[in-house]
């Protein structure tokens, strides 16, 4: 069983708890104009010029050669409490592969957790639940239009797939990554807090500040880049935005 994956990040502190190894396979259904890893987009390996060079993206990946590499981090998974983290790209984006590296994990009682935006078959996302011990789930816009044209789909999939994670019983937690301009308003995150109220049962929230420094890899890449002039938020703008989730009764941690 081979997939293709485009990175490996080893004692990851911010992909689930604990020490993680995050595996990135590549490919995603979504265009999101704040993408930190624009090269993980495209499905399949493939030519990119970087620096004026061409460079090769993406590589296969035996099932086998994956589950020894990650097993290498086991001590520090015992000792921290942490796991591999299966991210992209968009993982359920390759889900047979997926699927066999979860089921192996769990076999060798490596925790496992998957980073999804949620744009995926519904009998997908319902089968990993199975398989994973946490989603950490995306949410980006709770307006439909506005999410299109800012990700490239509308938010009708990915509502429904949590409303159905959230029938299963694996641990969800929800990812908000806060865009200043794009999804930072008053009104965009009482829609947020009013949306994650309306669910079908209580889930823990995070907010992830965007990180201008990702748009270096579009001019390396010699592609567009997205949003040349979005500033960070500051650490202030972020706890105004979770006081006001809070004041909703939304469980904001942090």
């Amino acid at each position: 069983m081979n997939g293709v994956i485009f990175d490996i990040k080893r004692f990851a502190v911010h992909d689930g708890p604990g020490i993680r190894t995050t595996v990135f396979l590549k490919g995603c259904p979504l265009r999101c104009a704040w993408c930190h890893n624009p090269e993980s987009q495209g499905f399949g390996i493939e030519s990119l010029t970087r620096g004026g060079e061409p460079v090769t993206v993406g590589r296969s990946a035996s099932v086998d050669a994956l589950v020894t590499e990650i097993e290498r981090d086991t001590s520090f998974f015992d000792e921290s409490g942490g796991g591999v983290t299966f991210s992209g790209g968009e993982p359920l984006s390759q889900p047979v592969f997926l699927g066999e590296l979860l089921d192996r994990c769990g076999e060798r009682d490596i925790h496992r957790a998957v980073d999804t935006s949620g744009q995926a078959p519904t009998e997908v996302v319902t089968s990993m639940a199975g398989k994973a011990d946490l989603f950490l789930f995306d949410l980006k816009l709770c307006d439909a239009s506005r999410h299109a044209a800012v990700t490239g789909e509308d938010t009708a999939l990915i509502h429904a797939n949590l409303r159905a994670l959230c029938e299963t019983a694996v641990p969800v937690e929800l990812r908000i990554p806060v865009i200043p301009g794009i999804n930072d308003s008053p009104q965009d995150i009482e829609d947020l807090g009013r949306f994650v109220q309306a669910l079908p049962r209580r889930l823990p929230l995070r907010l992830l500040g965007y990180h201008a420094a990702a748009m270096d890899k579009y001019s390396r890449f010699g592609l567009p880049v997205p949003l040349p002039d979005t500033p960070e938020p500051t650490g202030a703008e972020l706890n105004e935005l979770r006081q006001q989730l809070r004041a909703m009764d939304v469980e904001v941690v942090e």
